[in-house]
């Protein structure tokens, strides 16, 4: 187990390593870099002047050296202005000589400066990804049992009623994109002139105006069932289709095993195969499907963050890339590679656990 979990972590790191660099190169071909400059600069800048900006800043140095800078294996460039003034990559202008370091990249902890926010990527990335933690860790709080029970009811008895009605509610909410059902949500339980908002109140069954919030910003600083409920329905429904349909089939699979029909047609009753002999086997192919999951929810909720105006990782990935933030994209694409490689070796790894044919061979 030890060396195939060591075998894993090397293909994670090589793949890691050569994801990141081809995110490096597509961050840094020259019209993004002519936009930066002329972002951070003038619009209204000579192609001349473009040129020394980049030049000055180690932006037109071979790619090798430049992703070997950024990694923080090779040193950082400098540059020396005419007037004698030196600043480099991994020092400010002024900074005392003695004080200047050789190296400043990922491997020393260094993200690099975000140029929309004005502050460390490194801190920024870290204060967003926690944020959408918090929602991701709702989500499967609620999604993840859901989704299961659904499941394991519908495939229980194949081609009953309910397996045909559970089919169809887990068809239905994996067919409705979240932009859809999050608008749905809003304007039936968060609006205070349509939906069941108003007649509520106008019953005297709650004194505030709506249900819940339509906005999810409050939630960043104190998420709790009032405002923070629609974003996590919005994303569980989309979410728990998928798992529920792949439970399903397990359990529809299992159910119809050897040692299932034998234990029938001993007497056992039906409650107890499901739970002590069908359950586990039927949640072995379930449990991937759960792990891929989370990436999914890290990358994939920005239409969910930017609806309730929710400024997680999501909605920081939209701001790095419709602003040409390139350390701050290479930083959230680096995270992002991270987690879906993680979470890929979490799932292998609990795979093995789970099934028992595999830990033997």
């Amino acid at each position: 187990m030890g060396l195939f979990i060591l075998r894993r972590l090397g293909v994670m790191l090589l793949t890691a390593l050569c994801l990141t660099f081809i995110v490096f190169w597509l961050t840094n071909l020259y019209p993004n870099l002519e936009k930066l400059a002329k972002t951070q600069g003038n619009f209204r800048m000579s192609d001349e002047a473009v040129t020394s900006y980049l030049e000055n800043r180690g932006y037109l140095q071979p790619l090798p050296v430049k992703f070997g800078q950024w990694l923080g294996v090779l040193p950082g460039w400098v540059t020396e202005r005419p007037d004698g003034e030196t600043f480099g990559r991994c020092f400010a202008a002024g900074t005392p000589e003695l004080a200047r370091p050789t190296r400043c990249g990922i491997l020393q902890g260094d993200w690099g400066f975000s140029t929309v926010f004005k502050e460390p990527v490194g801190s920024t990335v870290l204060t967003r990804l926690a944020l959408t933690g918090k929602l991701m860790l709702c989500v499967l709080l609620l999604m993840v049992p859901s989704a299961l029970l659904v499941g394991v009811l519908a495939g229980m008895r194949e081609g009953s009623k309910l397996d045909r009605s559970l089919s169809t509610f887990s068809i239905a909410t994996t067919a409705t994109p979240e932009y859809v059902s999050g608008v749905i949500f809003i304007a039936v339980l968060a609006s205070s002139r349509f939906g069941l908002s108003p007649l509520l109140n106008e019953w005297g069954l709650m004194e505030s105006k709506t249900l819940f919030l339509g906005s999810a910003t409050s939630a960043m600083d104190d998420a709790n069932f009032w405002n923070f409920f629609l974003p996590v329905l919005t994303i569980s429904l989309y979410g728990m289709g998928y798992i529920a349909r792949m439970t399903r089939a397990s359990m529809t699979e299992v159910m119809t095993a050897q040692y299932i029909r034998t234990a029938r047609l001993k007497g056992v009753k039906f409650s107890d195969i499901v739970l002590k002999h069908a359950l586990r086997n039927a949640l072995i192919a379930p449990f991937t499907v759960i792990m891929l999951q989370i990436p999914w929810l890290l990358n994939g909720v920005v239409i969910v963050e930017t609806l309730f105006n929710y400024k997680g990782f999501g909605w920081l990935l939209v701001q790095a890339a419709g602003n040409n933030d390139i350390e701050l994209l290479l930083a959230v694409s680096v995270v992002s590679v991270a987690v879906v490689l993680l979470t890929q070796l979490i799932s292998d790894i609990g795979y093995v656990y789970l099934n028992p044919r595999i830990r033997i061979s």
